[in-house]
């Protein structure tokens, strides 16, 4: 690192970058701010943006970034001295991206996880495929996960002897998604994630109209895990969860805000 960097950043005040994907961004840039470090936030879309509008913060860049090339040049531009991903869990590319970036430019860098949420009639999956090894034959599945996953689940959940169905976001390019793995019409129920007035209610009055016996979600930790955990109990089928992946072990993990600040704090940014 050259000496004018160093001299930047020890005769500043400290300034942590968020890469922001989950519900629980906002509460980690406050926590930031309030602990008086200058904090600055990525987000893909204008509205996850939203939420920072009128936050206290330097900077808000909107869209995504084309390599970990582009984003060093962003961290360098803005004079940042620490990174924090709190990016979905399974949004692999940036995560990979923002690693490689901070070894390159010698940044810390701090992972925010949700914490995960068990329970007595959940399993969990390396891998999609591994659905197909399951004992599911003449068994009523419902796919709960993201839409790019859709075709690698439906083909494992059939070849496990499964009946198929899946529940998608209310958007051209899920619905499209679903119809290429071969789910439509009485397949396929489109609905939001907990909407309605009672948060779950559709969900659980899909499953007993389609009289589900498995779903299968992502291990994202968060509203929608919680929620299909808590419905795996209350309505009694079982929970099978794709596990999240883990970030390399150089990466310290966060779950709360407290515990970024103490993580930043040992790392002297």
């Amino acid at each position: 690192m050259s000496a004018i960097l160093m001299h930047r950043r020890t005769n500043r005040q400290s300034h942590v970058l968020v890469f922001a994907g989950t519900g629980e961004g906002p509460a980690l840039v406050a926590a930031l701010g309030h602990a008086g470090r200058g904090v600055s936030v990525s987000v893909v879309t204008e509205s996850a943006a939203e939420a920072y509008r009128l936050a206290d913060i330097r900077d808000l860049h909107v869209g995504s970034f084309r390599s970990a090339e582009d984003l060093g040049s962003h961290c360098l531009t803005h004079a940042v001295d620490a990174v924090v991903d709190a990016t979905h869990p399974f949004a692999l590319t940036i995560s990979a991206q923002l690693h490689q970036m901070c070894i390159a430019h010698a940044l810390p860098l701090v992972r925010f996880e949700r914490p995960g949420w068990t329970g007595d009639r959940a399993s969990l999956l390396s891998e999609v495929h591994a659905l197909s090894h399951q004992p599911l034959q003449g068994r009523r599945l419902l796919l709960a996960l993201g839409a790019r996953h859709l075709a690698a689940a439906t083909q494992a959940g059939r070849a496990a002897g499964a009946i198929v169905k899946a529940r998608v976001l209310p958007t051209p390019a899920a619905i499209r998604l679903a119809g290429a793995a071969g789910l439509s019409g009485e397949d396929l129920a489109v609905l939001r994630p907990l909407s309605g007035i009672r948060p779950g209610a559709v969900e659980a009055a899909v499953c007993r109209r389609w009289a589900i016996t498995d779903v299968l979600c992502r291990q994202s930790g968060g509203a929608a895990d919680a929620l299909w955990s808590a419905l795996a109990e209350s309505v009694g089928f079982h929970l099978w969860k794709l596990k999240r992946p883990s970030p390399p072990e150089t990466v310290p993990i966060v779950q709360s805000p407290q515990e970024l600040l103490a993580c930043l704090d040992g790392l002297s940014v």
